[in-house]
């Protein structure tokens, strides 16, 4: 907890104590359903945590803004930036169903109403974002591909409503083939860990 502390050091007393519960939250659920790595547990914070909120080194979500989390595995990085951001509301969907329950009870367990969970494939949902959340699920070219139609033309934020995505190594080849306008924030420019060296977030519009 101490590394989302050191990075985020306003957070409120309730935002404080739904980061610090994660932890043991996540070992009950990760040793019944493995939602994240057993060897990389006891690195929630710096590689699950942390990681999803690189997003919110690139921007301050405006309350009423609508997010989509696509392929959330055990809840990354919806759940993190619904602590931190909760004026708006997030819905986490993925394709495997244990892995929502999982979602769902950490949000119940935390005390997290802006959270909604939905098991579907990203191909079938219809409804429209200001942003789409995701980690490294797939190419940015087939991800493109699922998700752009759910992006809303109405915006509200500070940056264009599209795609913010947290991926590593060279995106170059990736992003000629999206089809969008992109910017790269590189998260070693915001967090001094090793770990982000080769981390991402990368803003895609259209």
């Amino acid at each position: 907890m101490e590394i989302v502390s050191k990075y985020f050091p306003g957070l409120s007393p309730e935002q404080t104590s739904r980061f610090e519960a994660l932890m043991e939250v996540y070992r009950h659920w990760n040793a019944a359903i493995n939602v994240i790595s057993r060897k990389d547990i006891d690195q929630l914070y710096e590689h699950h945590v942390l990681h999803s909120l690189g997003i919110a080194r690139v921007i301050r979500f405006a309350p009423g803004s609508q997010i989509l989390d696509v392929g959330t595995g055990g809840g990354f990085p919806g759940i993190p930036l619904a602590i931190l951001f909760p004026e708006s509301d997030f819905h986490l969907v993925d394709s495997i169903g244990k892995k929502i329950k999982v979602v769902k009870a950490v949000a119940e367990a935390i005390g997290l109403s802006n959270i909604s969970t939905e098991n579907c494939r990203a191909e079938d949902l219809t409804g429209k974002y200001d942003f789409i959340v995701s980690r490294a699920v797939a190419s940015l070219n087939e991800f493109t591909g699922w998700t752009r139609k759910n992006i809303s033309r109405t915006s509200r934020n500070a940056l264009h409503n599209g795609i913010l995505y947290l991926k590593g190594g060279d995106l170059t080849a990736e992003l000629k083939e999206s089809g969008g306008k992109y910017q790269i924030y590189k998260l070693d420019r915001f967090f001094e860990e090793p770990f982000f060296e080769t981390k991402s977030v990368v803003h895609l519009w259209f």
